[in-house]
């Protein structure tokens, strides 16, 4: 998959820029005991990565531990900065066919909470 095409099945597309080679983040999320820190196993609908491009990009499936447990797709892509850190770009997808239902805000503001008139 493209990152283009990743960027369009996404929900979420964040990026950091970090002080930290390459290698050493690389580790931090490939590497099961180091990622166990900051992603935990229970997280994972699988403890395998989907697909690693080693040092570039690593796809991992993620599932809900609540119902209706909906799988999404998390890919992390590295790359070098021009000042020795790396840049992370993290792209966080749902991968689950199931449409999860929003709730209607038909109230005119868009903060979810209901607007009272004054009578």
């Amino acid at each position: 998959m493209s990152d283009r095409q990743a960027e369009q099945a996404t929900d979420l597309v964040l990026e950091y820029e970090l002080d930290a080679p390459t290698e050493k983040v690389w580790r931090a999320i490939s590497i099961p005991a180091f990622r166990e820190r900051w992603l935990p196993g229970g997280a994972l609908a699988d403890a395998e990565p989907v697909l690693t491009a080693p040092g570039k990009e690593i796809r991992y499936r993620l599932r809900d531990d609540e119902p209706p447990h909906l799988e999404s797709l998390v890919v992390f892509q590295l790359r070098p900065n021009g000042q020795g850190g790396t840049t992370l770009r993290i792209v966080h997808g749902l991968a689950d066919a199931r449409v999860v239902p929003r709730p209607v805000n038909d109230n005119g503001n868009g903060n979810g909470r209901t607007l009272m008139r004054a009578a």
